[in-house]
């Protein structure tokens, strides 16, 4: 067993102490405005992170934290990139499409993951060159080949048009392009754990435009572990600091990239 994969077991634990607690929160009214939700959101978050660092930085002591919303990653060494309240506007809108986010990144690459959604009793778990598991059992993408037959997702990052107008745009024309060749297009919540559902299948592609490190790093572990390709729109490696994200399983991967790379800036 590698020493990332030994960190397994106390992340899961720390992301399911995270929905416990999230479960007991009351849910107050949804916010009117941009500083009631940045109340809620910071009500909410500073217990959850409380019990995030209690748990996770004897794993990996002077090992530092990246900035949820504006994450940098260091070239080299490693960092903890951690959504607590992955999906918290849909947790603070009273909806039930929200997870914890775990991912220890080193060298600029995610290298352990955790993902739990606490109203599903569900926990995704993943650590380099150990396979990715679903509570406990393997999971696979999608065997299918037929764009047509084919349930995707989609996004974007938070606040798209203020902190990237630029990435609208091919997100409009990709949505454009991709509507007319599958059965259906989502957007079912955290990013992340919609590359982990298309790691295990039950969604059978992703897709989105624009910088979202600290969302898509988790996820693209698990789905890269589980089997499914995780590269850019035009094909390339995904990595930290893409300017875009196509996640499918070997099947379906090259039609949907011949949709796609045409539409990109």
């Amino acid at each position: 067993m590698s020493d990332v994969q030994e960190l397994l077991p106390t992340m899961a634990a720390a992301a399911e102490e995270v929905g416990a607690l999230l479960l007991a929160t009351p849910r107050p009214a949804p916010a009117a405005d941009l500083a009631g939700y940045r109340r809620a959101f910071d009500a909410l978050e500073a217990p959850a992170v409380a019990i995030l660092h209690r748990r996770l930085d004897p794993l990996r002591p002077g090992t530092p934290w990246a900035d949820e919303m504006e994450t940098r990653l260091p070239e080299s060494g490693e960092v903890w990139v951690v959504d607590a309240v992955d999906g918290a506007v849909q947790f603070l809108q009273h909806l039930p499409q929200f997870c914890v986010s775990l991912a220890l990144v080193k060298d600029g690459e995610p290298v352990a993951a955790a993902l739990h959604a606490p109203l599903l009793g569900e926990t995704y778990l993943a650590a380099a060159g150990a396979g990715a598991t679903r509570n406990g059992a393997a999971v696979a993408p999608s065997a299918k080949t037929d764009p047509q037959l084919a349930v995707v997702a989609t996004s974007h990052p938070p606040f798209l048009g203020a902190t990237q107008p630029e990435a609208a745009e091919p997100a409009g024309r990709a949505l454009t392009a991709v509507l007319p060749a599958v059965a259906a297009v989502r957007n079912l919540g955290p990013t992340a754990w919609q590359l982990a559902d298309t790691a295990a299948g039950r969604l059978d592609a992703f897709w989105e435009f624009g910088r979202d490190d600290a969302n898509l790093l988790a996820g693209a572990l698990i789905a890269r572990e589980a089997g499914a390709l995780v590269t850019d729109v035009r094909g390339r490696p995904w990595r930290a600091g893409a300017e875009s994200v196509l996640v499918a399983g070997p099947g379906l991967h090259p039609a949907l990239q011949g949709l796609l790379a045409p539409v990109s800036r």
